[in-house]
């Protein structure tokens, strides 16, 4: 794999570079993450994997550069090269080193998450599909938002669920019917599709060395921007002051606590078909939430 990675640094470096070590980072569960230190002094981050879906790092690459053509958003890795045939399948990043949060970076971040959610589109979706984590992501437009979610997002990961036998047929039928009744729980008036992140916890975000905010690890698509902000709080949770400097910079409607839950029931869905049975019961705690009976 280093000489097909050579090939693709010379012309974005202008000179031939060799991998003069590797370190291995603590990735995802889905990819293999590596530090490459180049014989000419830069460093770039490397992501690869040994069965991707063929085009699955040209999507995380569209969506990466989608970000970043946003004003005064976060700070977008950008995609130095990809090789997306089967083996070895890879993509090359440039590398931004980490800090340690600032007192001041939940504001910050909230403040640039807020500048990304204002770039809208005329409907929901994306002009491609992709991927969360290894999942695909279905972003068929769609002009209601609340239809969107429900179909493409919530659904879609009940019928793949359903289709390995990871739903049991009680929960299943809940499901179907907390879908149906969606539109009792999402208050979305005056929402326009906003241009999401997609998976935004924890490990997806750091401040860089000028304690600028980054985002990495996209799954874009215009959607429910609420949707990014649940997200946050699902494998832990940001300090508050980052949900009351987003809530000044961009208001949420009133109920926003009352609907998160609804919103990563699509995550818990994904690690459900993901990983596992380990997931069952988080995703019945929420449907016990919205269903009674």
């Amino acid at each position: 794999m280093n000489e097909e990675i050579c090939k693709l640094l010379k012309p974005i470096f202008g000179q031939e570079v060799k991998v003069q070590s590797s370190s291995q980072t603590e990735g995802g569960c889905i990819n293999q993450t590596h530090i490459l230190h180049l014989t000419n002094g830069e460093r770039v981050f490397l992501k690869h994997n040994s069965q991707p879906a063929p085009d699955f790092f040209a999507a995380e690459a569209k969506g990466l550069k989608l970000l970043s053509q946003v004003d005064k958003g976060p700070r977008i890795p950008k995609s130095l090269a990809l090789q997306d045939s089967p083996t070895p399948s890879f993509l090359i990043l440039e590398y931004i080193e980490k800090s340690s949060p600032a007192y001041d970076f939940p504001v910050s971040f909230a403040q640039s998450l807020a500048e990304l959610h204002r770039n809208t589109h005329h409907s929901f979706g994306l002009d491609h599909d992709n991927y969360i984590g290894s999942s695909p992501q279905k972003n068929t437009h769609d002009i209601n938002g609340i239809h969107f979610f429900r179909d493409q997002r919530l659904r879609y990961q009940q019928e793949l669920a359903r289709a390995s036998g990871k739903l049991p047929s009680g929960t299943d039928k809940k499901l179907t019917k907390l879908f149906e009744r969606i539109e009792d729980y999402l208050d979305i008036t005056g929402e326009q599709p906003a241009l999401m992140h997609g998976d935004l916890w924890s490990g997806n975000y750091f401040p860089d060395q000028d304690h600028i905010p980054c985002i990495f690890d996209p799954a874009v698509y215009y959607g429910l921007r609420e949707a990014d902000l649940a997200m946050t709080e699902l494998f832990g949770r940001l300090p508050q002051q980052f949900y009351d400097a987003y809530h000044e910079a961009f208001p949420l409607n009133p109920g926003y606590d009352e609907r998160k839950d609804l919103y990563n029931l699509y995550h818990l869905l994904n690690h459900l078909n993901l990983f596992g049975s380990s997931y069952l019961g988080s995703v019945e705690q929420v449907i016990r939430k919205y269903i009674k009976s």
